[in-house]
């Protein structure tokens, strides 16, 4: 192929999802929100030069359709399947809709974060299992926060300890729209609150005691250097000072809010809940030929077991012990594919970890939970290519960020090797093919 045009019959047509009309060979020079390291097109021509030299790509089977960050956006989700010509949609709601030929040819992978945020983390779940139930083909990744929601209520009900206490007062004010949702949906006003108790006791079961500060630094610092644990502790002060107000603001007491909480971990945490679906569906990371999908990112220790072990194992490795100590989890490196920015902070990658990864065939990492408000980003860090592909789809974080309407976009990569960017918010489809890049500049085999 010698122009990405002919790739625009692949997306819908359809003014009102804001999707580009033209198509455009993908932009490297390091533009979009800023411009940001590694994203000129001599660092992704060294990233490839480094993965052409241990051979050809090797190409998912089936198209991927890459959707991530929804945030409790179900419309969002529907418009932006309509926008990949993966569903037509019906008139009669969320959760009326078909799978097109093509729907039902492709790979679905939700890149993680499903919950928080809004305007509705219950009907994105209901038109999620829709979607899972019509016979499509779905991958659902974990995302950091849907894994707060998880490790949040089982510390709630587990013996606390110094280092779980304050797991649950962690999710902060995101997590209220979904403890009102489930308090008006689940909980029976009348009968379910009479064995709660008053209002403080239900405070001391959700917040840290006086003791925590003193206790987690020393506790946590097998898990977590200087730096990580004095911003959870400036993080948690603040948290714990607001969470009787965020509550009120959602319209909840202190008493209704612990009785939303102990219903939610019922519907999402134990076996038989409506919506246990979700964490007993989840993976930690997902493998498609060269590609590896995760939610945030990868360290030298995860790209070892990857490369050494394989997806497989991460994955039991990632039930196994999601289910255990919220808080050893959350801060090891396991949990670190669904929380890392690349932060001095995080777990680090490095060249060590990038040469793990290539010799393992691994040539492209696409991952959401960096929000780009210019469409997907390429980007080469230590030398593995990532696509960042969260494209601000959720309206509370389009509001909050100054960006318009109902977000729509996917990532689709397709078995002949083209990669296809598409987001409303960006004016052109981004067309990328890492044959025809080498080969214009010279690094082809």
């Amino acid at each position: 192929m010698t122009h990405p045009t002919p790739l625009l019959s692949r997306i819908a047509r359809d003014a009102d999802l804001g999707i580009p009309e033209s198509c455009i060979v993908w932009p490297l020079n390091g533009h979009g929100d800023s411009p940001l390291p590694g994203t000129s097109a001599p660092d992704v021509a060294a990233s490839l030069a480094r993965t052409n030299a241990l051979g050809q790509w090797d190409w998912p089977d089936k198209p991927v359709v890459f959707i991530s960050d929804l945030h409790a956006d179900a419309e969002s989700l529907l418009r932006s399947l309509v926008a990949a010509k993966v569903i037509p949609r019906g008139s009669d709601g969320l959760s009326d809709f078909t799978l097109t030929p093509f729907g039902r040819s492709c790979q679905i992978v939700i890149g993680g974060d499903c919950l928080d945020k809004g305007p509705s983390n219950l009907d994105l779940l209901d038109s999620l299992a829709r979607l899972m139930k019509s016979g499509a083909d779905v991958v659902l990744l974990a995302g950091n926060h849907d894994l707060r929601l998880f490790l949040g209520h089982e510390a709630l009900t587990v013996k606390r300890n110094s280092l779980s206490a304050h797991m649950f007062v962690r999710m902060g004010k995101k997590v209220m729209p979904l403890l009102r949702e489930v308090f008006e949906r689940h909980v029976d006003a009348e009968t379910a609150m009479e064995d709660i108790p008053d209002e403080t006791a239900c405070l001391d079961l959700m917040v840290p005691g006086k003791k925590w500060t003193k206790q987690f630094p020393r506790e946590a610092a097998p898990y977590m250097n200087k730096a990580a644990i004095d911003k959870e502790m400036r993080r948690l002060k603040r948290k714990a000072e607001k969470f009787a107000d965020h509550a009120a603001d959602c319209g909840l007491t202190i008493r209704q809010l612990y009785a939303a909480a102990l219903k939610c971990r019922q519907l999402f945490v134990e076996p038989s809940g409506h919506y246990a679906w979700f964490y007993r569906s989840m993976k930690a990371v997902h493998q498609s030929g060269s590609l590896l999908f995760v939610h945030a990112g990868i360290d030298d220790h995860m790209a070892a077991q990857i490369s050494r072990k394989g997806p497989a194992h991460v994955n039991r490795r990632f039930r196994k012990e999601s289910r255990k100590d919220p808080f050893v989890f959350y801060s090891g490196t396991l949990a670190n594919l669904m929380r890392t920015k690349y932060r001095d902070v995080d777990h680090p990658l490095t060249e060590t970890g990038v040469e793990e990864l290539h010799l393992a065939g691994i040539k492209l990492l696409v991952q959401g939970h960096v929000n780009r408000h210019n469409g997907q980003e390429l980007t080469s860090r230590h030398g593995l290519l990532h696509l960042e592909a969260d494209i601000t789809l959720d309206r509370h974080s389009r509001s909050a960020e100054g960006l318009e309407g109902i977000g729509s976009g996917a990532t689709i990569i397709y078995p002949d090797g083209n990669i296809l960017g598409i987001s409303r918010d960006y004016p052109h489809a981004k067309w990328f093919n890492p044959a025809r890049f080498l080969q214009q500049h010279g690094l082809s085999q």
